[in-house]
């Protein structure tokens, strides 16, 4: 096993990611949202919709969604009556959810601080796990997709919302020039953090391509995995099922 993991273009240490990833997210905390209107021209709101009806919660169901911080697949999820553990690595993402939930006078799900590859949750206690625009962040995923599985029911099911490569001829190119030509500029004029904005384009280029990360996903025990391609693959629903 390697003793170096990617930090966008950069091979740094386990440690130091997580460090340097943690400062990032701390740094864009306060303008999270706002930045994801501004990179997606607001498409990032269908996309989460789109997860979350894929996702199906039911009411009374126990679930988990990772890497949660600002809320936004909570709330979604939390108006059709499910239990939600929102979780995430980084306090700082976890206080402006917090915020948020309060000003929607949404006071029904529970926040915890946790590190996806060492979760503090029992064996076999929720009923789904959701994780969007998170898993390429993590340090190490396959420990974080072993962890999702451990922590599912039998019949639990996983579901990660991330961004991937668009296989549509002609816009691949253009939408490469646009993310690493603008985005940072973009990062820049709203959060006056163009790095920040920098590491998370290139965290794009450095996920594992669709079929890959599906091998991962069975990899880690899950069974009639699928990949749900959007826009081409630029972002793609990956699901699967523990049986």
């Amino acid at each position: 096993m390697s003793d170096t993991v990617s930090f966008g273009y950069e091979e740094i240490s386990p440690e130091e990611k997580e460090q340097r990833v943690g400062a990032v997210f701390s740094n864009v905390a306060r303008k999270y949202d706002v930045m994801n209107d501004a990179m997606s021209a607001g498409m990032h709101r269908l996309w989460k919709d789109k997860f979350v009806r894929r996702v199906k919660p039911r009411p009374g169901e126990q679930i988990l969604d990772m890497a949660g911080g600002t809320g936004d697949i909570a709330f979604r999820m939390e108006k059709l009556c499910a239990a939600i553990t929102v979780a995430d690595i980084n306090q700082d993402m976890l206080d402006v959810g917090i915020e948020r939930a309060m000003d929607r006078g949404i006071d029904t799900l529970v926040w915890s601080r946790q590190n996806a590859e060492e979760l503090s949750f029992p064996d076999r206690f929720f009923d789904a796990y959701t994780i969007a625009f998170g898993i390429r962040n993590v340090t190490r995923i396959d420990k974080a997709l072993a962890e999702a599985f451990r922590v599912l029911k039998y019949g639990g099911r996983f579901f990660c919302l991330e961004f991937s490569t668009t296989e549509w001829p002609g816009f691949k190119e253009m939408y490469d020039g646009y993310s690493h030509k603008l985005v940072p500029r973009i990062g820049q004029m709203i959060a006056g953090d163009a790095e920040s904005y920098r590491y998370l384009i290139e965290s794009i280029r450095r996920f594992p391509p669709m079929p890959e990360f599906e091998g991962m996903i069975r990899k880690a025990g899950f069974k009639h995995t699928k990949v749900e391609p959007i826009m081409g693959g630029l972002v793609a629903i990956h699901s699967g099922w523990k049986v």
